[in-house]
C-alpha cells in the first residue's frame, strides 16, 4: 500500500520577494485582502502602482503613509511596467495604428493608403498631410513613433 504525503502551504508562501526597503510592508499590507501573487502580478510604473494603492486604500487597505509610501516604491522598483514599444509608422499596420495612437479604423485607413500612395514617412511632420486625420492624433503620441 502506496501513501502519499499531502502538505498544504498558505499561498503566499510561495512568492519570493527581493529583499529590500518596503518587503516587509508589501508582505503585511498586502496580504490584508489577498494572497501575495495577485498583488505582484501586474507589472506597472512608479505613477501606476501609487493609483492601485489609492484604489487599495479605498477598498480598505489600512496602512500608515510611510508604509504606503514604502510599499509604492518597493513595488515600483522591483516590479516594474515593460516600456511601451514604439511603432513603427513606416510597417505598421491599420490595427496597429488604432491601437498604438487611438486613432478611428477610418483614420488608420487613411494613414496606411497615404503611405501607399506617397511613400514612407520621414517625419511627424509628414503626418499633417494625411488627410482626414487630425496631426494633433500623432502629435500627442510622439514620443511612441519610430520612422
Amino acid at each position: 500500500m502506496k501513501f502519499a504525503l499531502l502538505l498544504v502551504l498558505p499561498l503566499g508562501m510561495f512568492a519570493q520577494l527581493p529583499d529590500g526597503p518596503g518587503k516587509q510592508e508589501t508582505q503585511k499590507l498586502c496580504t490584508q485582502c489577498h494572497e501575495i501573487e495577485r498583488a505582484l502580478s501586474p507589472r506597472q510604473d512608479h505613477e501606476a502602482w501609487q493609483a492601485t494603492i489609492n484604489k487599495m486604500t479605498t477598498l480598505g487597505l489600512r496602512g500608515s503613509d510611510d508604509d504606503l509610501k514604502l510599499v509604492v516604491d518597493y513595488l515600483a522598483k522591483n516590479y516594474p511596467g515593460e516600456p511601451i514599444p514604439k511603432l513603427n509608422v513606416n510597417t505598421a499596420t491599420a490595427i496597429q495604428f488604432e491601437s498604438a495612437l487611438s486613432l478611428k479604423r477610418s483614420e488608420s485607413a487613411a494613414v496606411i493608403e497615404y503611405r501607399a500612395k506617397n511613400g514612407n514617412f520621414k517625419s511627424i511632420d509628414d503626418f499633417k498631410n494625411v488627410p482626414g486625420v487630425p496631426f494633433e492624433k500623432f502629435q500627442a503620441k510622439k514620443d511612441r513613433l519610430a520612422f
